[in-house]
C-alpha cells in the first residue's frame, strides 16, 4: 500500500526534525526570507559555528568551484557568491554525511552535477551560474530526506531498484506515489528558496514542467544524466535515464561542450575526496 502523499509532506517539511542540519543553519533559514536582514546579519549568524563555517570557507575555496584561496571570510563569500549560493552550499555541507549514508557515492554524483550544470550555464550564458550550481548540487535532496523520514520503505525502494531493474525514481513512486524530485521541492519551498532556484530540484526529471526557471532545469536535467552516463558516483541505480528530446535540442550541445563537461565531471570525481568534508 502506498503512503498518502500528504502524510509525505507533513513529515518531510518538519525541518528541525532533520538531525543532520545544525542549529546555525535552521536559524538561517528562518531568518533568511525577512526584507529587513541584511547580509552582515546572516554572516554573523553563520560565523557563530566555527565549524561549519571552516567547511563553508573550505568548500568555496576549493579549486573546483573557481575561488581558490580567494575567499577569507563568510561576508565576502555572501558578497562574491550572494545569499542563495552560500545558503545552498550550506545546505550541502550540512547533509553531506546524511548523503552518504543514505547512498554511498551520492555525494561525488550530487558534486559532479554540480560542477557539469556550472559548466553548462556558463557556455549557455545562463545569469548566476552559481546558483545553477548549487541547485544541481541539491537536486537529489530528497533522496536524504525520504530516507531520514521512512528510512525502512526507502530501503526498500532500494531493494526494487535493484530487483527489478528500475530507475530509482520509479521505485520510490511504487511506495510512495511521489518521486525524490518532488520531495525535493518541497523542502526548496520550505527553506525559501526562489523558484529560480527551486525549480531545477522539482523537475530535473521533468525539466518540461518548470514554469519559472525552464533553461535552468533542462541544464540539471541533462547534467544529472551526463554524471550517470560517465558512471560517476552513484544516484540510486545504474542505469542512464533518456535526455528528454525537446530539451537537448534547446539546449544544443556540441560535440566540443559535451567533450569539456565531461573533462569537468573527470576532474570533480578526482577532486571529491579533498571536498568530502
Amino acid at each position: 500500500m502506498k503512503i498518502n502523499a500528504k502524510q509525505i509532506r507533513d513529515r518531510i517539511e518538519q525541518i528541525d526534525s532533520i538531525p543532520t542540519i545544525p542549529v546555525v543553519v535552521r536559524k538561517l533559514l528562518k531568518t533568511v526570507d525577512s526584507p529587513s536582514v541584511s547580509l552582515g546579519e546572516i554572516g554573523e549568524i553563520i560565523t557563530k559555528d566555527q565549524a561549519i563555517t571552516a567547511k563553508l570557507l573550505r568548500m568555496v575555496n576549493s579549486p573546483i568551484y573557481g575561488f581558490p584561496g580567494r575567499i577569507s571570510s563568510v561576508s565576502q563569500a555572501l558578497i562574491l557568491l550572494g545569499l542563495n549560493v552560500v545558503k545552498g552550499m550550506l545546505l550541502g555541507i550540512s547533509v553531506f554525511e546524511m548523503m552518504e549514508k543514505t547512498m554511498v557515492g551520492l555525494w561525488q554524483h550530487s558534486l559532479c552535477t554540480a560542477m557539469a550544470a556550472k559548466t553548462m550555464a556558463i557556455k549557455k550564458a545562463i545569469k548566476d551560474p552559481e546558483e545553477v550550481m548549487v541547485s544541481a548540487l541539491l537536486h537529489d535532496i530528497g533522496k536524504v530526506a525520504l530516507k531520514i523520514k521512512f528510512p525502512e520503505e526507502y530501503k526498500e525502494a532500494i531493494s526494487i531498484s535493484e530487483r527489478e531493474e528500475k530507475l530509482i525514481r520509479e521505485a520510490e513512486e511504487s511506495i510512495f506515489s511521489i518521486s525524490h524530485a518532488e520531495v525535493g521541492g518541497w523542502l526548496a519551498e520550505a527553506w525559501y528558496f526562489p523558484k529560480g532556484l527551486a525549480d531545477p530540484i522539482a523537475y530535473h526529471h521533468r525539466p518540461m514542467l518548470s514554469k519559472y526557471a525552464p533553461d535552468r532545469t533542462a541544464i540539471v536535467h541533462v547534467a544529472d544524466i551526463l554524471v550517470r552516463a560517465r558512471g560517476v558516483g552513484f544516484g540510486g541505480d545504474n542505469l542512464v535515464p533518456p535526455v528528454n528530446g525537446k530539451v537537448w535540442e534547446t539546449l544544443s550541445l556540441s560535440r566540443d561542450d559535451i567533450k569539456d563537461i565531461m573533462i569537468v565531471i573527470d576532474d570533480t570525481s578526482s577532486e571529491a575526496e579533498g571536498i568530502m568534508l
